[in-house]
């Protein structure tokens, strides 16, 4: 069987078995090992204990539950909400507030746990329904927390750079640096529009914007909320500057959150036998799940490499005649695609491989390559029908919240990614300044 016909075979099987609802693990391996096995017989299982040792003991990737863990001890403590309230505290009385308030906590939870659900989550549990109780335009309300819990995969520590860098043998302290820019980008745009079309439109949110019961009103409760953001905050600092610096790993720097998060709850008197057990149970859920997903879909890529999709994806793109830039928005396209039916760490795990060293041969940087995965991922798991970021929020959002609504919210944020996204390839310069700057 030549590669594109097995190509067109296992991507005709993905579907098929992704419509059905299958596991997405347990169906990226079970395809890749019944395709294999009609193709190649028993010595398909020689790739089994190859993929299981480089995916599993993988020490980049023992930072992912660590993270995972602080993330969880930090919302579950109520840190979270002080993140919350704090960034609140400090906006002020000004029309769209809340909503501005909702996009800098999202930036926050998302550099917690370098996930995107937990954003989305969060969030949306604690300002959906106030911000709609209050007034504020329902698109308006629904598309902030939809973009900022976004922002989890765009801010380090992000878990899909950490799987881009693991995957493709790349720094994960330049992936981390190249990102932040883009980042603070993206959140700037955000809440410019956000202040912009509330000044335009002041129908759209109300002047007074807090939230009843998470407002602090006395100076004492105003110290504790802005001590507990900032704390959050700090240690969030912390473990990125301990991986810049060159002080930790990442997974010495997961580790460092994880007692810093531990800390700060018992020092703020948060801390509790229940919350740490509920969170290292929620954790190694979420862990669990991941790592069935990742094998799955490491086998899946690994035996489609060895089969040699590389290179006729390089003889694909050569035969074309493009200029090198048009190679890479045609990359950009099939990921965008990719991400109307699957998550952003299969995304990853799929192209991140197969895509990066064909940019790298046309003369491109792969830390600027990663950042533009990771900021087409961020807009494509938010584009209908089926951007994995809209069933997050209709899971939190009030039953006369319809997915039509929520289309319909995220429209001008998908347009406002896609402009960040634009200026990153145009100019890589704003992708590379800051780590060739810190790390030469």
């Amino acid at each position: 069987m030549g590669i594109e016909l097995l190509t067109v075979v296992l991507l005709g099987c993905i579907l098929v078995f992704f419509a059905l609802g299958a596991p997405v693990g347990l169906a990226l391996g079970g395809i890749a090992m019944a395709v294999g096995y009609l193709t190649w017989g028993d010595s398909l299982f020689n790739v089994i204990p190859t993929t299981l040792e480089s995916t599993y003991f993988n020490f980049i990737l023992l930072a992912i539950p660590l993270y995972i863990y602080m993330g969880q001890l930090l919302t579950r403590s109520g840190i979270g909400d002080a993140m919350f309230n704090a960034t609140q505290l400090l906006i002020g009385k000004v029309r769209g507030s809340l909503a501005i308030s909702v996009i800098g906590v999202c930036s926050m939870i998302g550099a917690m746990v370098g996930i995107i659900g937990a954003g989305i989550m969060t969030s949306g549990s604690i300002a959906l329904r106030p911000m709609l109780e209050r007034g504020y335009d329902r698109r308006l309300a629904l598309g902030v927390i939809m973009a900022g819990g976004g922002l989890g995969i765009l801010i380090p520590p992000s878990i899909p750079m950490i799987m881009f860098a693991a995957s493709t043998q790349n720094s994960v302290g330049r992936m981390f640096l190249g990102a932040m820019v883009p980042a603070l980008l993206t959140i700037l745009v955000l809440v410019a529009y956000v202040a912009i079309s509330c000044k335009l439109n002041p129908k759209k949110a109300p002047l007074h914007t807090e939230l009843e019961g998470f407002t602090p009103e006395t100076p004492t409760e105003k110290f504790k909320t802005l001590r507990d953001g900032l704390a959050a905050l700090a240690l969030i600092f912390i473990v990125l500057g301990s991986i810049i610096s060159g002080i930790a790993t990442p997974t010495e720097s997961g580790a460092i959150g994880v007692v810093g998060a531990i800390l700060l709850s018992i020092l703020f008197k948060r801390f509790k036998p229940q919350l740490f057990l509920a969170a290292g149970y929620q954790t190694a859920t979420l862990v669990s799940v991941a790592m069935w997903v990742l094998f799955g879909a490491s086998v899946f890529s690994n035996f489609h490499l060895l089969m040699g999709v590389q290179g006729m994806v390089a003889d694909f793109t050569n035969s074309l005649d493009l200029p090198p830039i048009m190679i890479i928005i045609m990359f950009q396209i099939i990921m965008l695609l990719l991400g109307f039916i699957i998550d952003e760490f299969i995304i990853v795990l799929m192209c991140a491989p197969l895509f990066t060293p064909i940019a790298v041969s046309l003369g491109y940087d792969p830390i600027w390559f990663g950042v533009l995965m990771i900021l087409n991922i961020l807009i494509a798991v938010q584009t209908p029908p089926y951007g994995f970021a809209l069933f997050y929020l209709k899971g939190i959002a009030p039953p006369d919240v319809s997915m039509g609504d929520i289309y319909r919210s995220v429209a001008p944020f998908v347009m406002l990614n896609l402009l960040v996204l634009i200026l990153c390839m145009a100019f890589p310069q704003i992708v590379l300044w800051l780590p060739n700057a810190v790390m030469g």
